[in-house]
C-alpha cells in the first residue's frame, strides 16, 4: 500500500511539473540557462547595464523593476536610471517630478509629458521607485520629430536648428558605421520606401543610438561612482551594437553588460538565432499577453 501511494504521488508530481507554464527563462550569451540572481549579480558588477526590452512585454517590465531594486540594494544613491522612453526636452520636468520639486500629481503627469501609452503599467513603477529613493533619471532620447526630420531631409537639415535644440541630441558629426548587422537589416526593411530611404532610416536610428549613448555618458548627475541602468528597445543594443557601439567608441574602458528580450514558441532551449545577442537573454513565451 505504501509503495502504491508513493508511486501515485511520484506520478502526480511529474504531471504537475509537466503542466507548469514558465513565464520566462534566462540564458547567457552561449545559451546556458541561468537564474535571475546570477544576472542581477553580474549586473551589479559593471558601470553600465543596457536592458533591451520588448516595449509591450509584462515579464520584461517586471524583471526591470526587480533588477532596479537589486541594484539599488548594491549601489544605493550611485544608481542612475536612463530611459529611451523620455526625450531630452522632457528632462527638466522629469527631474523636477522625481526630485519632488514639481507640484503635480502622478495622474496629471501625462498632461505635462509626452508619455508612452503603456507608461502607467510599465514605466511608472520604475520612475516611482526612483522618486522614492531620490535617484537621478536621464531622459536620453532625441525628440522623435528631429529623428524624423533627418530621415526625410538628411543630416544637413539638422544644421539649421537652434543651438538649444542641438544640445538635446548627439553632436551632429556623430559616426555612422554602415557595416553593423543591425543597421544592415534595417536598411533592407526600408529599401522598399524608395531610393536612399533604407540608409536614411538607418541614420535616423543611428542618431537615436548616438544620442542615448551621449546622455548616458554626459549628464549632470554622472560622477566616478555612478552605475547607470538604461532601458531601451532591444534592437538598440542587441549584438552589442546601437547604443553600445557608441559607448565603446567614446568610453572603451567602461565595464558594461547587456540584456535582451526574445520570444519563442518553445522555451526549453534558446534558439540558435538568439545566441550571442546579449550577455543575458530573457526568453518569454511567444503567446505572452501584451501590455498594450
Amino acid at each position: 500500500m505504501k509503495i502504491t501511494a508513493l508511486l501515485f504521488f511520484s506520478v502526480l508530481s511529474q504531471v504537475l511539473i509537466a503542466q507548469d507554464l514558465p513565464a520566462y527563462k534566462i540564458y547567457n550569451a552561449r545559451g546556458k540557462e541561468v537564474s535571475f540572481k546570477t544576472m542581477s549579480s553580474k549586473a551589479g558588477e559593471v558601470d553600465l547595464v543596457l536592458f533591451g526590452e520588448f516595449h509591450d512585454n509584462p515579464i520584461a517590465h517586471w524583471l526591470q523593476l526587480e533588477l532596479v531594486q537589486d541594484m539599488y540594494d548594491q549601489h544605493g544613491q550611485n544608481l542612475q536610471l536612463g530611459f529611451e522612453m523620455f526625450e531630452q526636452d522632457q528632462q527638466e520636468i522629469l527631474s523636477a517630478y522625481v526630485n519632488g520639486q514639481l507640484a503635480i500629481k502622478e495622474d496629471r503627469l501625462k498632461d505635462t509629458l509626452r508619455l508612452w501609452p503603456n507608461y502607467q503599467t510599465d514605466y511608472a513603477p520604475l520612475v516611482d521607485f526612483a522618486k522614492a529613493k531620490q535617484l537621478s533619471c536621464v531622459a536620453s532620447n532625441i525628440q522623435r520629430k528631429y529623428a524624423s526630420l533627418l530621415f526625410k531631409k538628411g543630416r544637413a537639415a539638422l544644421d539649421t536648428l537652434p543651438e538649444n535644440i542641438k544640445n538635446q541630441m548627439a553632436p551632429l558629426n556623430f559616426a555612422f558605421d554602415t557595416t553593423l548587422s543591425q543597421y544592415q537589416a534595417m536598411k533592407q526593411m526600408g529599401a522598399h520606401m524608395g531610393p536612399g530611404a533604407g540608409w536614411r532610416m538607418v541614420e535616423a536610428q543611428a542618431i537615436k543610438d548616438a544620442t542615448m549613448a551621449h546622455f548616458i555618458l554626459h549628464n549632470p548627475w554622472r560622477n566616478a561612482q555612478t552605475v547607470h541602468l538604461h532601458f531601451n528597445g532591444a534592437y538598440h543594443s542587441d549584438y552589442y551594437q546601437g547604443i553600445m557601439w557608441y559607448i565603446k567608441q567614446e568610453a572603451p574602458q567602461m565595464s558594461t553588460l547587456t540584456i535582451s528580450t526574445v520570444s519563442q514558441e518553445n522555451m526549453k532551449r534558446l534558439d540558435k538565432e538568439h545566441l550571442g545577442k546579449a550577455d543575458f537573454i530573457i526568453c518569454v513565451p511567444a503567446n505572452m499577453t501584451s501590455t498594450h
